[in-house]
C-alpha cells in the first residue's frame, strides 16, 4: 500500500465518522488558533510600542538628576543646557519639564499638561508638525507667550484640527497667560494610543472617551523659560535630553555632558544624575516583550498537548473498531509497517487539518483584536509553518503508539474478535 492509498483511507475513515474527527480535533484547533493569535498579536503589539518610542527619539540620551541626593544648586540650569549645547559631538539638547494647570476658550475649558523645552525640544523629540510651526529662538528669548497644541486638544476646543491663529488661556501656578496658538502637533504619533486617555469629551473627537466635570485634557509645548517664569522655577530643570551628531557617538556625548554636569557644579563621582540611553531602553523593552509573548504562547500551547492525548484516545479506539480489518489485511499479507503507517498517517492527517483550521480562526482572531487595538498585523510566515509542523508532530507523537498496537496485532488473534 503506497502512500497515496493511506491518505484516501485516512481521509475516509475521517469522514465516516465526522462528529467524532471534529470533536477529537477540537484540542488541536484550540491550541493553535490560541498560539497563533497571541503570537501574531504579540509580534504587531512589540513591533508598533517598539516603532512609537524609536520615533520618540531612540538616538537620543536622558540626563537626569538624582532627586533623593541632590540640593537646589545641583540641578540643571540654562547655562549647564548651553554649555552641553556647545560641546562637538553635541546636536540637539533641551531640557524636558512637564506642569499641570488648566486651560480655557470662550466655549470650553479644561486640564492642560504642558511640555516645555527649547527650540531643541522639537529635534530631540522628534515631534511631528500637522500644521504650523515650531517656536523659533527669538520667541523663546523673548518668552514670547506662543503655544503648539496637540490635533485633539485643538479639536477639542475649537471644534477643528488647524487652530493655527487662535488664542487659549494658560493657567499654571495661579499665574494666567493668553497664548497665541502657532503650530499644532499630533500628540498620537509622539506618544501612541496614550492619547486617548488624555484628551476626548464633550465636543471632542467621535469615539474618544467623553470629557469628565473637570473638562477635555489638553497638550501643550511651550518655550521652558515661559513655563519657568510662571513656574516660580528660576530655571532649574530636573532632565535633559541629547541628541549626538552621529549614532556612533551618542554614548560619548552623554558622558561628555556628564562631564559638564559635574564640572560645573563641582561635585564630580558623585551620583547626582543619571544618564539612560533611549535605544539600550528599547532594545530591553523589546526582549521583556518578546519573552512576556513567548511565554504565554507556551502556556497556551498546553491545550496542544491535551489535543493530542485526545487523537491518541480516538486512535486506539480506531484501532480497536478495525481489528478484523487489521486481521484481514496482515492475512493477505500486509507488512507491520504497512499497517503502521497506515494509521500514523490517519493520524497525522487528523492533527493537520486541525491545525489548519486553527490557523485559520487564530489569524482571523489576530486580525479582529489588531483591528480593535489599532495595531498592525504581525503575521510572520515562520510562525504559520511552525504551528502545521508542529500539529504534525503532535499527530506522530501521539499516533506511535495506536499504529504500533495496531501492526503488532497476529491475524490469528484480529481475526478471533467480535
Amino acid at each position: 500500500m503506497n502512500f497515496k492509498e493511506n491518505i484516501k483511507i485516512a481521509i475516509y475513515s475521517i469522514r465516516t465518522n465526522m462528529m467524532r474527527s471534529l470533536l477529537t480535533m477540537l484540542g488541536i484547533i484550540i491550541g493553535v488558533a490560541s498560539v497563533i493569535a497571541i503570537v501574531t498579536v504579540g509580534n504587531g503589539g512589540r513591533d508598533y510600542i517598539v516603532g512609537m518610542i524609536r520615533d520618540m527619539g531612540s538616538n537620543s540620551i536622558s540626563i537626569s538628576v538624582n532627586a533623593a541626593t541632590a540640593t537646589a544648586s545641583e540641578y540643571i540650569t540654562d547655562e549647564d543646557i548651553k554649555a552641553i549645547k556647545e560641546l562637538d559631538m553635541v546636536k540637539y539638547v533641551s531640557p524636558m519639564v512637564m506642569s499641570l494647570g488648566s486651560v480655557q476658550t470662550q466655549k470650553e475649558q479644561g486640564l492642560a499638561i504642558a511640555m516645555s523645552g527649547t527650540v531643541d525640544f522639537a529635534k530631540v523629540m522628534n515631534t511631528p508638525i500637522a500644521y504650523g510651526r515650531f517656536f523659533n529662538q527669538d520667541e523663546y528669548d523673548a518668552m514670547r507667550p506662543v503655544t503648539l497644541i496637540d490635533t485633539f486638544s485643538s479639536y477639542t476646543m475649537f471644534g477643528y484640527e488647524n487652530s493655527v491663529g487662535e488664542y487659549i488661556d494658560l493657567t499654571l501656578n495661579n499665574q494666567t497667560v493668553r497664548l497665541k496658538i502657532i503650530g499644532i502637533f499630533d500628540f498620537s504619533k509622539l506618544m501612541g494610543s496614550a492619547t486617548s486617555s488624555l484628551a476626548g469629551g464633550s465636543g471632542g473627537m467621535p469615539g474618544m472617551p467623553g470629557m469628565d466635570a473637570m473638562g477635555a485634557a489638553c497638550i501643550f509645548i511651550l518655550p521652558g523659560n515661559l513655563v519657568n517664569a510662571m513656574m516660580g522655577s528660576q530655571g532649574y530643570y530636573e532632565m535633559c535630553y541629547i541628541m549626538a551628531d552621529t549614532d556612533e557617538n551618542l554614548e560619548s556625548a552623554g558622558n561628555a555632558a556628564l562631564n559638564v554636569l559635574y564640572s560645573r557644579h563641582n561635585n564630580a563621582g558623585s551620583d547626582k544624575y543619571m544618564m539612560v540611553n533611549m535605544a539600550t531602553l528599547i532594545d530591553l523593552l523589546d526582549s521583556v516583550i518578546k519573552i512576556f509573548t513567548i511565554f504565554i504562547a507556551a502556556v497556551s500551547a498546553i491545550s496542544l498537548v491535551v489535543g493530542g492525548i485526545g487523537v491518541m484516545n480516538i486512535m486506539l479506539v480506531s484501532v480497536t473498531e478495525r481489528t478484523r480489518e487489521i486481521g484481514i489485511r496482515k492475512a493477505l499479507g500486509a507488512k507491520t509497517s504497512t499497517i503502521l503507517f497506515q494509521f500514523l498517517t490517519e493520524s497525522v492527517i487528523l492533527c493537520v487539518i486541525g491545525g489548519t483550521i486553527g490557523l485559520i480562526l487564530g489569524v482571523g482572531g489576530a486580525i479582529g483584536v489588531s483591528a480593535y487595538m489599532k495595531i498592525p498585523m504581525a503575521v510572520k510566515f515562520a510562525t504559520l509553518v511552525l504551528a502545521i509542523g508542529f500539529s504534525s508532530a503532535i499527530g506522530i507523537f501521539f499516533g506511535i503508539y495506536p499504529a504500533r498496537r495496531a501492526a503488532k496485532m497476529t491475524p490469528i488473534d484480529a481475526l478471533r474478535r467480535d
